[in-house]
């Protein structure tokens, strides 16, 4: 920015990362819009970019976007994992209201890039705690089988709240599966994995839960965790087809058919 002059301006994802947005691509290339909406050249690395007027804010001796207008100018970039968890994450830290979401929305509609986002906002969901979750997510829908529930609660008998799940598949008979998505702070913290532990010991012990755990390199092949959770629905479902035992017509000593129950070698 400084090679801009003083009115440079920090916009897009350049911006979102100042407002320290979860949620980014990882490499992004800084962006600066001049006053007035003043055209110019990309040089040193840094990308001019050209929009109409918007609000800013201080950012030390510097300007930057202020988040609805980042946001506005971000999206349409993004790809469709960034931009949903970039959504996610600041609906879910109330750094958006409600109302701004709207604002967002509406403003967004018409800019280049923006016809993909028609598809997007339902995708939403501020309940996600974290980007991995929100990927883990989008694997899932686009896989064909989205989580019936995000934050699962799992209660005692009492109603004592055990734990929460982040993402949850009803199972008969009243059973879970959830699906733990596991951050970076269960390899750099080993008090974050023990609490988590005791945790998921509370929550298999109530006899009503399946957990799989997912990391973030199991993220990085999109089929992977959908492929283990259909494997994991599949077996619960056979699990729950009824035993079919073998009827016999006492009067004549020949078969007749099956019935629920028992085994069917008749055991």
């Amino acid at each position: 920015m400084l090679a801009f002059g003083p009115g440079a301006v920090a916009v897009g994802p350049c911006a979102l990362a100042l407002h320290r947005v979860e949620g980014l691509p990882r490499d992004i290339a800084p962006e600066i819009a001049l006053p007035g909406g003043t055209a110019g050249r990309n040089r040193g690395g840094v990308r001019v970019r050209t929009f109409g007027g918007f609000e800013t804010l201080r950012y030390g001796d510097r300007a930057i976007a202020e988040l609805v207008p980042a946001l506005v100018q971000a999206l349409p970039e993004l790809p469709r994992v960034h931009a949903v968890a970039v959504l996610d994450g600041v609906l879910r830290r109330g750094s958006l209201s409600d109302t701004a979401y709207t604002t967002v929305r509406e403003r967004a509609r018409g800019r280049r890039g923006a016809a993909a986002l028609s598809s997007w906002w339902a995708l939403v969901d501020r309940r996600a705690e974290s980007p991995l979750e929100t990927i883990a997510r989008l694997h899932c829908v686009d896989a064909g089988i989205p989580p019936d529930e995000l934050q699962v609660e799992i209660r005692s008998a009492r109603g004592r709240l055990l734990g929460r799940g982040d993402l949850g598949w009803r199972l008969p008979q009243g059973r879970w599966l959830i699906a733990e998505i596991d951050g970076r702070e269960f390899h750099d913290r080993p008090d974050a994995l023990l609490r988590d532990r005791t945790r998921q010991n509370a929550l298999i012990s109530t006899g009503r839960v399946d957990i799989l755990r997912f990391t973030s390199n199991d993220l990085r092949t999109p089929t992977y965790l959908p492929t283990t959770i259909r494997a994991a629905l599949a077996r619960a479902a056979t699990a729950a087809e009824p035993d079919m035992g073998v009827v016999i017509d006492a009067r004549h000593g020949t078969h007749v058919g099956f019935v629920a129950g028992t085994s069917p070698s008749g055991g």
